[in-house]
């Protein structure tokens, strides 16, 4: 960048990171916080980005590109901004889909954060954000191939597909936790994985994100995905150092009740279960291969608040996962809805990590 193009950039980057974390904050705290309660309490975070943003169009065509990527950052979070405003509060799927804009903004942006620390840092979870160590090591990794955000599927994020993240600074010389996430109904691999992308990168950790190949998981029904979740596990342990003690299964709402009944399943290569926001059927600990779930580590995290599946249903569920023999954490957030909790995923993996012993 020319001196020009770092004072548009350096302009840009503040405004535009405090109004993504307004949009984290407004996916997090709905309902059971109002709409426009959240819009009131973020402020006018769109107007301060859309006055601050400069004109890029006369960026030269070698910086064509990331004009091309700021711009569209800036778009998806003006314009979820814009339908957020606009949405009718009462309609819950309306809001959701306005919300979309955050995780195609994040996307959009996060090939700025090689090279600034400011992004480098709103890439990784809040207690990694003061590492110099290891944004440094982030910064000096080799650009090579097979490392970063890596999508298996064409679009991006279509029905099947898979969005992998590797750690830039991937090296064979330790073996690496794995995380494979399942969305929730209606979504996609793309857009599920910006919530545990900044965890991932932030404690060295091999992700990969499935998209079901309808419109949700084979919950019911011929279990068409089955076979696709052994099938990236193997393709991952393959082309990477994965630990064979540490492979772990997590979805939300459809995805996490998916992730109960795949990763029951006798023979499953996942070593921990991690549903989030899951329905759950007792059915599911009385069909399942006492030796599968004999000392089993599930963590079973589910909001007080959840207005799709009642919290009655993850209560039920630690009782008879329990009562099965399965190792059982139960986390009940008090503020939480139907949600992903983001701030969640550095507790599961420290507790991934602390019931690894053994686990292959």
């Amino acid at each position: 960048m020319d001196e020009r193009q770092f004072g548009d950039f350096a302009r840009l980057a503040a405004p535009l990171l405090v109004a993504l974390e307004g949009l984290i904050e407004i996916a997090r705290d709905l309902y059971p916080t109002p709409l426009s309660v959240m819009l009131e309490a973020i402020g006018r975070r769109d107007e301060a980005l859309a006055a601050a943003r400069p004109d890029l169009s006369d960026w030269p065509g070698d910086m064509t590109e990331l004009a091309d990527l700021l711009n569209e950052a800036c778009d998806q979070t003006l314009g979820a901004y814009a339908a957020l405003r606009a949405a009718d509060p009462d309609d819950r799927m309306q809001v959701f889909r306005a919300l979309r804009g955050l995780t195609r903004a994040e996307e959009a942006l996060y090939p700025f954060s090689w090279g600034a620390k400011a992004i480098s840092r709103f890439y990784l979870p809040a207690h990694r954000r003061n590492d110099e160590a290891l944004i440094r090591k982030i910064a000096t990794a080799p650009d090579r191939k097979g490392v970063g955000i890596i999508h298996i599927g064409d679009p991006p994020g279509a029905r099947g597909g898979t969005s992998l993240y590797v750690p830039e600074y991937y090296s064979e010389d330790r073996a690496w936790p794995l995380v494979v996430a399942l969305h929730g109904g209606r979504g996609n691999s793309r857009s599920f994985l910006w919530n545990w992308l900044r965890d991932a990168r932030g404690e060295g950790v091999l992700l990969a994100a499935l998209t079901s190949l309808e419109d949700t998981w084979s919950i019911s029904g011929p279990d068409i995905d089955g076979p696709r979740l052994p099938s990236v596990v193997a393709m991952m342990s393959e082309n990477y150092r994965v630990d064979p003690a540490r492979i772990l299964l997590t979805g939300m709402s459809d995805g996490g009740t998916y992730s109960y009944v795949a990763g029951l399943e006798p023979g499953s290569p996942f070593t921990h279960l991690a549903p989030v926001a899951a329905a759950f059927h007792p059915m599911l600990a009385a069909m399942a291969d006492p030796n599968r779930l004999a000392g089993l580590p599930i963590h079973i995290a589910h909001g007080a608040l959840d207005w799709m599946f009642p919290v009655e249903m993850a209560r039920e569920a630690q009782a008879a996962l329990k009562a099965a023999g399965a190792a059982v954490t139960y986390r009940e957030i008090d503020d939480l809805s139907h949600t992903y909790p983001r701030e969640l995923n550095p507790e599961i993996l420290a507790w991934l990590d602390r019931t690894a012993s053994g686990r292959t």
